[in-house]
């Protein structure tokens, strides 16, 4: 049997005061860099979703189909209640994968709209294909963070069927307008102006 590391969050040592750690901020963490740490995602889990069957190994206790999972906290969020999110950021990408159950499950490339982009053509399984066999596919990336007694930040990758719900969102944001301080017209406010709730709904 193969043993990985376990990671667990400890609790606050004894009785410290708050100020004690903030006189030492960051202490401990200079070596750490971006490439060092994991991007959480925003999960939106399904029937599927191997981390709402408990035979699977990365099944997370109390997930249920229609929550939203934080992949790098494990912090479970009720899908209906929904969450209050701060769009910060937005890009769109072209993702090369191979089907699944070939390599290794992670991204082969990543193409920035307006990338010089291979040719694909469309198979029946509605597939973006390239030359070698593996598929493009369309990514919506929304960076946002997330609302509450401590905020964090997150990633909200939409595609396939999701991307009409990612358009919506882009032009509800861009149909947002303030007026200016003067008086004569309008302006789009930035995105992070506005609070968003996300929640999670059935699709047919």
């Amino acid at each position: 049997m193969n043993k990985e590391t376990s990671i667990a969050k400890r609790e606050q040592t004894g009785a410290l005061a708050t100020n004690v750690f903030e006189a030492d901020a960051n202490q401990g963490a200079e070596n750490i860099k971006q490439e060092d740490l994991a991007l959480p995602f925003l999960k939106v889990l399904g029937q599927l979703s191997p981390e709402v069957n408990k035979q699977d190994s990365k099944y997370v206790e109390g997930a249920e189909s229609g929550m939203i999972l934080n992949t790098v906290s494990n912090r479970l969020y009720d899908g209906k209640k929904g969450i209050d999110v701060l769009p910060v950021f937005y890009r769109r990408q072209y993702i090369e994968w191979q089907e699944r159950g070939e390599g290794k499950g992670a991204p082969l490339n990543i193409y920035n709209a307006g990338d010089d982009i291979p040719k694909t053509t469309r198979d029946k399984s509605n597939k973006d294909r390239l030359a070698n066999g593996n598929y493009l596919e369309n990514t919506a990336n929304h960076f946002v963070v997330i609302l509450g007694n401590t905020p964090s930040t997150a990633l909200i990758s939409m595609k396939s069927t999701q991307l009409k719900t990612s358009k919506k969102w882009n032009s509800l944001m861009l149909g947002t307008k303030m007026p200016k301080a003067k008086g004569n017209g309008v302006f789009t406010p930035p995105t992070y102006s506005h609070i968003y709730k996300l929640r999670t709904v059935q699709q047919s």
